[in-house]
């Protein structure tokens, strides 16, 4: 199995890193509706959402793995190795561009696929905290993906950290947009 997984990553990786990390994506939102179902007040909890974990499956497959695969690709060639210079480049380009472009594309795509009207609202009221949340998330777990981890397997990696960040994504996601406050406020 060990050989099939190491195969199957050195010559497909796009696709490989597609499916781990599209999985890790639903696994995040079919966690936080479980727990919800299972603490809910309500008697009878509400059925699972299938449209949101089939979102999720489009965003962590589609759009999230692809952008991760090849930044990794890019930011590795742009400043390889392990020196602590190259690891402080690498986390902090990450940081700065990849992370504004993930959160960003997150919350637009969804409320395409959720058929809202005003497809920024939702990026625009969410984007300051998340991206406050994703860097205290974040510096540490790139630094150890940059430190340690093989080039070949952060995409992986990137992944497992994920499935605890979509844990924190789909509560900030599942958190309501307020309908009469002014775009980006916070700034």
């Amino acid at each position: 199995m060990a050989s099939f997984i190491k195969s199957a990553f050195t010559r497909y990786p796009v696709i490989s890193n597609a499916v781990v990390y599209g999985t890790m994506c639903v696994g995040a939102e079919f966690t936080q509706q479980t727990f919800k179902r299972n603490y809910s007040e309500k008697s009878n909890p509400p059925p699972y959402d299938v449209a949101s974990l089939g979102r999720y499956a489009v965003v962590g497959t589609c759009i999230n793995s692809n952008l991760l695969y090849f930044w990794f690709t890019h930011v590795e060639n742009l400043s390889p190795g392990t020196s602590l210079r190259s690891i402080f480049h690498k986390t902090i380009l990450t940081q700065v561009i990849l992370s504004p472009i993930f959160v960003t594309s997150f919350y637009i795509s969804m409320s395409i696929m959720e058929g809202k009207q005003d497809i920024f609202e939702e990026c625009k009221q969410k984007f300051i905290p998340t991206f406050k949340s994703s860097c205290g998330f974040w510096l540490p777990a790139q630094t150890i993906n940059f430190l340690l981890v093989p080039p070949a397997a952060r995409v992986v990696y990137v992944g497992t950290c994920s499935f605890l960040w979509l844990n924190i994504l789909c509560l900030l996601k599942s958190e309501k947009v307020a309908e009469d406050t002014p775009a980006l406020e916070a700034l």
